[in-house]
């Protein structure tokens, strides 16, 4: 028995040795492993055939960094942190040299192609703005409707910025479609911006997108200087009249009115409108509490994070490191300089025919940003009278903006969406 086992044995090795034998002649020697280490590394990306490459590499490095730069003043600054931190953290992860997460079939190009190509984020987005707005401010003084109107100004002041620039700036060729994208920045409102910027301009998306969210986070800083250089000491300091108490069948109503005129009137901003008042609804029904709280927190806050890893994949080297990125940011700011102005130019005129007059600060609300223009018409209005309260005044334009920077979007898109 002993004997038969070994036989076995032999047997079996003898078999074995020749594939041993031939393993080892396959096995890759050090050399070649490290050669395999070195190419699977993002360094030699960066560093692949010459200068070419190595420029594309460093463009990698350099918005990867640029994402850093944008986490500082997410976290440090508090920059609009909720979309910068997730848009931050999408340009570092997609520019990652290797990493293929931005590319077809990655991690992060699944939430543009989902939420972004489709219109689906932005407009979730507008559904949790709806169920977070209180539009009593604009029901009780509908006059202010015209301040959120005379602030889009920007918009197409921008777009004609757009066009010149093209026109006049070597290296920058904007479309009109591109000039319309641009030019909604001026509306200081991000998702109606990404939901532009995706179905006429979507190469510009990333850029777009952050100098948008950028300015809006630095509206305390831009607005200030205009609205004093835009009125006198006296008119910052009118107080105006207590708004009256908006009865609960108003606000039911005034979200279903809005889809109606928007439907007959504007079709094609029926789908921000209609998201933004159907959100509205959830909230002023008082029927449906736990689709409303869904709403306002889980729902706005997952697309959220989905909206602002998709908008970073777009911030990649080839398409942000270019000097029409730079025309975007100039022109940007333009328009929210522009936007503020008119508003508060447009309190002053209405003043000349109006028995109460209106605080021209709560004008420059208009821009939309909520709530953080209407606060700004309350800080400056401090600085003369510390006892004049503007805030809730300032609310009434500030929502309008929101709907006016959606009818604004739904105008360019059927002037210029093919």
């Amino acid at each position: 028995m002993k004997k038969n086992g070994l036989w076995v044995s032999v047997f079996i090795i003898l078999q074995l040795v020749p594939g041993m034998a031939f393993a080892e002649s396959r096995l890759p020697g050090v050399n070649e492993l490290l050669v395999r280490l070195w190419h699977s590394t993002a360094l030699s990306e960066v560093f692949a055939n010459g200068l070419d490459n190595w420029t594309i590499g460093a463009g990698k490095l350099l918005m990867m960094a640029v994402g850093m730069g944008l986490l500082y003043l997410g976290v440090a600054k508090r920059f609009e942190p909720l979309l910068l931190i997730p848009i931050s953290f999408g340009c570092i992860l997609s520019n990652v040299p290797l990493g293929g997460m931005a590319q077809e079939g990655g991690f992060i190009h699944a939430f543009y192609t989902v939420g972004i190509t489709s219109g689906v984020f932005p407009l979730l987005i507008f559904i949790g703005v709806g169920a977070m707005t209180d539009f009593a401010p604009l029901i009780a003084n509908p006059k202010t409707l015209f301040l959120g109107a005379a602030a889009q100004f920007g918009i197409f002041g921008t777009l004609l910025g757009a066009i010149l620039l093209t026109k006049y700036v070597p290296g920058i060729n904007f479309s009109l479609e591109d000039a319309a994208s641009i030019g909604i920045i001026g509306g200081a409102d991000g998702p109606t911006s990404i939901y532009l910027a995706s179905r006429l301009s979507p190469r510009l998306l990333g850029s777009i997108a952050v100098a948008a969210y950028s300015y809006m986070a630095l509206v305390p800083i831009i607005q200030p200087p205009i609205m004093r250089f835009f009125t006198t000491a006296d008119e910052r300091s009118i107080r105006m009249a207590q708004m009256r108490i908006v009865s609960q069948r108003e606000k039911i109503i005034f979200p279903l009115l809005v889809i109606g005129l928007c439907a007959m009137l504007l079709p094609s901003a029926a789908p921000l409108i209609g998201c933004l008042m159907f959100g509205n609804f959830l909230r002023e029904s008082h029927v449906v509490e736990r689709l409303t709280k869904t709403a306002q927190n889980e729902l706005i806050n997952l697309v959220t994070i989905g909206l602002g890893l998709a908008v970073g994949s777009k911030l990649s080297a080839e398409s942000f490191l270019n000097i029409e990125t730079l025309g975007i940011f100039a022109l940007g700011i333009v328009a929210f300089g522009v936007g503020t102005a008119a508003g508060v130019l447009m309190a002053r005129g209405m003043n000349l025919f109006l028995k109460n007059k209106i605080n021209p600060l709560i004008g420059s609300a208009g821009v939309s940003a909520v709530p953080m223009a209407a606060r700004v018409s309350q800080q400056v209005g401090s600085e003369v009278d510390p006892t004049n309260y503007l805030l809730m005044h300032a609310m009434g334009p500030n929502v309008a903006g929101v709907i006016g920077s959606a009818v604004a979007a739904g105008t360019l898109l059927s002037v210029f969406q093919g």
